[in-house]
Order: structure tokens, then C-alpha cells, then sequence
């Protein structure tokens, strides 16, 4: 699996409604989400109203509009929210759950590669089926309050 620039920024942008998250919580604008994630406001929009049709996110038309989770952060694993935007989480088509199609090689159940693609995939689906946008918010609070790295200069 390759997360692609709109697979990332679906991401970032769920990140940001995430944090604004709570009980009668208001939508946030674009033109935030698009600012704080440096994300282009045209590709933003396209990336929302895709996610609004998989049911992740609300959205508010207006002056006032923007966009919320449709859901409880917690229930929203990084699987559904990938496998909307990219398709398959399968490095290959023919070990895909959800996306299969026949490879080309002779014998696909004695296939040395296909076997060792099918564990990619595996750990692939134990890490984003387990992390939610909460835990992703979590991490961001988490590494934000981490104090930074020194810096290392060789001369």
C-alpha cells in the first residue's frame, strides 16, 4: 500500500476535525483545516465532499459552513478512512481482501512472492484497523508537547 497525496490529506484533514471534536462541536471551516495543514483549498474541498459521501464526515452550507466528523472519533479507524480514498491496502491485487484480482503468476497458491505479500498486507490491516482518528489526535497532542530534538551539526 502507497498512500497517495489525497490519501495523506484526507488524513491531515480528519487530524484537524478530530481535535475540534466534542459535545456540540461546531464545524470547522476550510479555509482552517486548509491553513493549518497547508493543504490546497480546491483539493481540500474535493477530498471533504468524498468523505462526506462515505458517511466520515457532516457537513454545514453557509457563511457559518464547514465540516465535522459524522461520528465519534474513536469510531473511525484509518482502514475505512484508506481504503475510501486509495482502494485496496494490498501492496498486490491478488492477496487484496476486499479489492482481489487473479495475478499472472502460474500457480497463485505456490507463489513465494504472493505469500510473503499476504503477511505485508497483514501487518498493514493489524495497524490501520486498530488506529482510530482519537488515537491518531492522541499521538499528534502526544508529539506536540514531546520535547524537540537537538539539533546536530557536523562541520
Amino acid at each position: 500500500m502507497k498512500l497517495s497525496l489525497r490519501g495523506e490529506y484526507a488524513l491531515r484533514a480528519l487530524l484537524v476535525l478530530g481535535l475540534h471534536y466534542g459535545p456540540g462541536s461546531e464545524v470547522i471551516r476550510i479555509q482552517t483545516i486548509s491553513e493549518h495543514q497547508n493543504i490546497p483549498k480546491r483539493f481540500l474541498e474535493q477530498i471533504l465532499n468524498d468523505l462526506k459521501t462515505a458517511g466520515i464526515v457532516q457537513s454545514k452550507r453557509g457563511i457559518a459552513g464547514g465540516y465535522r466528523l459524522a461520528k465519534p472519533p474513536e469510531q473511525i479507524t484509518l482502514a475505512a478512512i484508506i481504503r475510501h480514498i486509495e482502494g485496496a491496502l494490498a501492496p498486490v491485487s491478488c492477496v487484496s481482501q476486499n479489492f482481489y484480482q487473479k495475478c499472472s503468476c502460474p500457480d497463485e497458491s505456490r507463489c513465494a512472492i504472493r505469500s510473503v505479500m499476504k503477511e505485508v498486507r497483514q501487518a498493514v490491516v493489524d495497524v490501520v484497523e486498530r488506529v482510530t482518528v482519537a488515537e491518531l489526535c492522541e499521538r499528534w497532542r502526544n508529539l506536540q508537547n514531546a520535547p524537540a530534538p537537538a539539533l546536530d551539526f557536523i562541520i
